[in-house]
């Protein structure tokens, strides 16, 4: 406590509570306090002074008994008033999900101490660099980024009389020369999509030694009179190329941008080479089956950016599968039934995932919020393969299947969270990037099965969301159906990975429900 007290950050320090427990080892004590300071960043209702500088989700000997006695000892600190939010509601909330202060798998701890290697390497000579983090959906791409985030800032500020763990993950980093590194650097994270960027902000404002304004668009980057000496870009795939914009002022700024970074407006020049001219150090986290819009980066410029970052020895692969309880072969085994290439190991093997298929809208909805009063964080997606109507009516109904009428997102900003959103319907624009407990994924006309061929085609007259087949003026670039595909497949990717313990699927086109059916291992 004296140590503690001695920090000009916990002085004003007023009450300690102490935890006895005569049968708690040092695993099983590091895993309580892990537990507590994600659990109270989670609750949001006090500021956590802890660093990050490395908890990773150790094994020990009987380690579940230990932590049956966890749930105890937080209901007694919630009693006392140290939280607000059970722990279910706190584990649901994007402040626990996007907390910098997640246990790491041994995956995703070897990428981060091969990027801190690597970047103070090139920071002591004064070089460039170019990193990457590559991963499936629910890997942790984006929990890594707001760690580094996190373990940054520690690193710049910490005191080496009371600020660290000496035997922590991360401790041999903790170095005067690496403070002295990062003492006056510009560190930000660009999020391409508005929805994410705007839960991480909202996480930013509660962690000590981070800035919402650290948190950026592209837009953000290329205007800048300023420079950045460190970058890191969640879902890089999201970046744009020179496209129409989704406004006649974004039109504007990416022209002007252009002009004042490379002395002309050239097309060729994406949102990806403002960051690159703007920063001296980027660290890249992307999967390139997440791209979504024309407008996206094309799959060659992502294949480059990994390719000069293997070459490098920068490249990283995260394997591990955090989010959907079914495992890593789920997201493969989906991906490859999308593509029209289904395998016979891909989807099996599922334990207790709750995958369904329904043949009744009206029933899954239902069954999906049953899950909500259950769980928490069950919603209905679907694929942009009807008119967004309420967005100009809000009393007009924008899904209408047999009688089941369903409205989109009301909103474009954090809908998941919002109170309406069990009764809505979210979009990919909603959701990507998002967690949820249970997806309830309604498959629109908009994606269909050619019995003739044995293929996956699209309907391009089902498919609404005007930007997402909007040919490249620009550039000259004209989309075709199987461009189109390749979106749409992207999309349902997405949508049928978000359920962390469950997906309930509704598809439209009768032979495509059959296809997916027959390679799939209903739990119904």
């Amino acid at each position: 406590m004296r140590q503690h007290l001695a920090s000009p950050s916990k002085a004003n320090f007023r009450q300690v509570r102490v935890v006895f427990d005569e049968t708690f080892n040092k695993s099983a004590c590091l895993d309580l306090e892990s537990h507590l300071i994600r659990w109270l960043a989670g609750d949001g209702q006090f500021e956590v002074a802890n660093g990050n500088e490395g908890i990773v989700d150790a094994r020990y000997y009987e380690r579940e008994i230990y932590r049956e006695s966890f749930a105890d000892i937080f209901d007694q600190l919630r009693s006392e008033g140290l939280f607000r939010q059970t722990i279910p509601e706190i584990e649901n909330s994007d402040l626990f999900k996007l907390s910098p202060f997640k246990v790491l798998t041994t995956e995703q701890a070897s990428a981060v101490e091969n990027i801190l290697e690597g970047l103070f390497q090139d920071l002591a000579v004064g070089g460039t660099s170019t990193s990457v983090i590559e991963g499936h959906p629910g890997t942790g791409k984006t929990i890594v980024a707001i760690y580094l985030m996190k373990l940054l800032a520690d690193i710049r500020d910490y005191d080496s009389a009371v600020d660290f763990e000496p035997d922590s993950v991360f401790a041999e980093h903790f170095v005067p020369e690496n403070r002295e590194l990062l003492r006056d650097l510009r560190v930000g994270i660009v999020v391409p999509q508005q929805s994410l960027r705007e839960s991480i902000k909202r996480v930013f404002r509660k962690t000590p030694k981070l800035s919402q304004a650290q948190v950026l668009t592209p837009f953000d980057v290329g205007a800048s009179a300023e420079e950045w000496d460190i970058l890191l870009v969640d879902e890089t795939h999201r970046l744009n190329q020179r496209a129409n914009q989704s406004s006649g002022v974004n039109n504007k700024r990416f022209s002007s941008i252009n002009q004042d970074l490379f002395g002309a407006d050239d097309l060729s020049k994406t949102q990806l080479d403002w960051v690159r001219a703007k920063s001296r150090h980027q660290i890249f986290l992307l999967d390139a089956e997440q791209t979504v819009r024309p407008a996206d980066l094309p799959l060659a410029t992502l294949r480059g950016i990994l390719e000069r970052a293997r070459a490098d020895n920068r490249a990283f692969h995260l394997m591990t599968q955090m989010r959907v309880a079914a495992g890593s072969d789920y997201v493969a085994g989906i991906r490859a039934l999308l593509r029209g290439e289904p395998s016979p190991d891909g989807l099996r093997g599922l334990g207790d995932y709750d995958l369904r298929f329904f043949d009744d809208l009206g029933e899954m909805r239902r069954q999906i919020h049953a899950r909500n009063e259950e769980h928490g964080l069950a919603r209905l997606l679907a694929g942009y393969a009807w008119k967004w109507r309420s967005r100009k009516d809000r009393s007009a109904f924008d899904i209408e299947i047999d009688d089941v009428q369903l409205r989109w997102n009301s909103t474009d900003k954090d809908w998941i969270n919002q109170p309406t959103s069990v009764n809505e319907v979210g979009s990919i624009h909603t959701v990507q990037g998002y967690d949820l407990n249970y997806a309830g994924v309604i498959i629109g006309p908009d994606l269909r099965f050619d019995t003739v061929s044995g293929r996956l085609v699209v309907d391009r007259a089902s498919y609404h969301d005007t930007k997402g087949k909007e040919n490249n003026k620009q550039l000259g670039v004209v989309y075709s159906d199987d461009d189109l595909l390749t979106f749409i497949r992207n999309i349902y990717g997405v949508l049928l990975t978000r359920g962390i313990l469950g997906t309930y699927i509704y598809v439209c086109d009768p032979a495509l429900r059959e296809y997916l059916r027959a390679h799939m291992p209903v739990s119904e």
